[in-house]
């Protein structure tokens, strides 16, 4: 027997764990993330651990990875160009949703904006009944010619989401072959695959995301898996999905959007196994890490799942966020970490939702970071150890946290820095307890019977 090994890359920090699967011997490590390329972090990391414990690569029989690698293409806007092909006449299907309001009175109330613009929606001629007979045909000329098109206009993947192909999917298996045929290295995602559901805006939704994060994705897979390979890794890579179970890298190239909560759904898992310690099997998932917190509901031993949830919330308002059609686990994520920002606003302290990440940093890390985050709050405030930060193995600059938080903060709103540094750390804790409250008392669940396990990098200091 060998050594089993998981990986999840966070926003500030990449972590590790390796099991002896004969001895049971356990051993975990943390090295900042690498935002320009994360394999970088995931590899040099692990072939440290492994030097560390005089283990070599080719020991490893199996990697589990998580990652918030898709979450962050969709949230950040960073996906490339990718445009959308659907049934004539219905080209404004991801523009105008559902037209019910999350906030009824609130006349600023926005929405994140589609993954695609409107120019990059194109309509072809064809109609598919709710039974899956074929009321109009496929204008087979009309999909090539936008097929020409996608290329003219330098496209990378493209989503094809037709009217009612989760009853047959032919229309959509046609274009997309048609795809192939003019445009052989175009990334291409089809609902009937994606999500064979009904409700067109949902299904719309979830196939362009995946459509949209299929590049990314599919190209940092491949890489880690090409250099774990290289340094003697025989092991095969799983990946870690967003209601709790594994797939292979092939199944995530294709299927990208099953990973969307890769990270938090594998926190959560873990939360679980701590019920027998809690002396009770209703818990409340806390992870609390460099750039998100992320709360998830345990009931009788298990996380809740569900079939649909939303990225990209305002407020954490249902409706205002980008539908995703999927099995997941059910949980809140906000922008509330221990990198996140501090500023003023209005004659007010406002705490994220931007982190430092790692690179800079928050100002106490000394890579260059100028701006207050939660992290240089708590260490100010005594909450971290400034010489065991890490276990030892990074120093803390606490006259860098404390010069930070005096210029943003401090010196703007004419308080002293101990008391500007509660400040961020009440409200980043007022947040995280808005968070609570909506996977609980929102959900019509009472709080107090249920325990909290809070982990992560900040989750405990909270």
């Amino acid at each position: 027997m060998g050594l089993r090994v998981g990986v999840d890359i966070g926003g500030t920090f990449t972590d590790f764990a390796v099991l002896d699967s004969e001895t049971g011997a356990f051993e975990i490590g943390k090295v900042l993330s690498t935002p320009d390329d994360p394999v970088e972090a995931v590899v040099e990391g692990l072939r440290a651990r492994m030097a560390q414990s005089r283990r070599t690569m080719g020991e490893i029989e199996e990697v589990v990875h998580a990652t918030t690698i898709a979450t962050n293409t969709v949230i950040q806007r960073k996906g490339p160009p990718t445009a959308l092909i659907t049934t004539e006449g219905f080209r404004d299907v991801i523009l105008i949703g559902r037209q019910k309001r999350y906030e009824l009175y609130d006349n600023m109330a926005g929405r994140p904006a589609p993954l695609i613009a409107r120019d990059r929606v194109f309509e072809v001629s064809e109609r598919m009944l709710w039974t899956g007979e074929v009321e109009t045909a496929l204008d087979e000329a009309g999909a090539r010619a936008v097929a020409r098109t996608l290329v003219a206009e330098g496209i990378v993947a493209v989503a094809i989401c037709f009217l009612h192909s989760y009853a047959n999917p032919a229309h959509e298996k046609r274009v997309a072959e048609i795809l192939r045929e003019e445009a052989p290295d175009m990334m291409i995602s089809i609902s009937s695959e994606v999500s064979p559901l009904y409700r067109e805006f949902e299904r719309t939704s979830t196939t362009v995301m995946n459509a949209y994060v299929m590049p990314g994705v599919a190209g940092y897979i491949e890489r880690l898996d090409r250099q774990l390979r290289d340094f003697g890794t025989r092991a095969p890579m799983l990946i870690m999905q967003s209601n709790g179970g594994v797939a292979t890298v092939e199944t995530v190239k294709r299927f990208p959007i099953h990973i969307i909560e890769s990270g938090p759904a594998a926190g959560v898992l873990t939360a679980a196994r701590f019920a027998p310690a809690a002396g009770t099997d209703n818990l409340i998932s806390f992870d609390m890490g460099g750039t998100t917190a992320k709360l998830c509901i345990v009931e009788n031993g298990k996380p809740l799942l569900t079939s649909q949830f939303e990225v990209d919330m305002t407020h954490l308002k249902p409706g205002s966020g980008l539908p995703v059609s999927i099995p997941a686990v059910d949980l809140i994520e906000i922008g509330s970490g221990g990198g996140s920002i501090a500023r003023v606003e209005l004659g007010a302290i406002v705490v994220g939702p931007h982190s430092a990440g790692s690179v800079p940093g928050p100002a106490c890390y000394g890579r260059g970071g100028r701006l207050p985050t939660v992290t240089d709050a708590d260490l100010v405030l005594g909450y971290l150890d400034p010489d065991y930060f890490l276990g030892g193995e990074m120093k803390l600059d606490l006259a860098a946290a404390r010069e930070a938080i005096d210029e943003h903060v401090a010196r703007p709103l004419g308080l002293d820095v101990m008391q500007a540094a509660w400040g961020i750390h009440e409200i980043v804790t007022a947040q995280m307890a808005q968070a609570a409250r909506a996977v609980t008392i929102s959900c019509g669940k009472d709080p107090r019977v249920f325990a909290l396990v809070p982990f992560g990098g900040a989750g405990p200091v909270h």
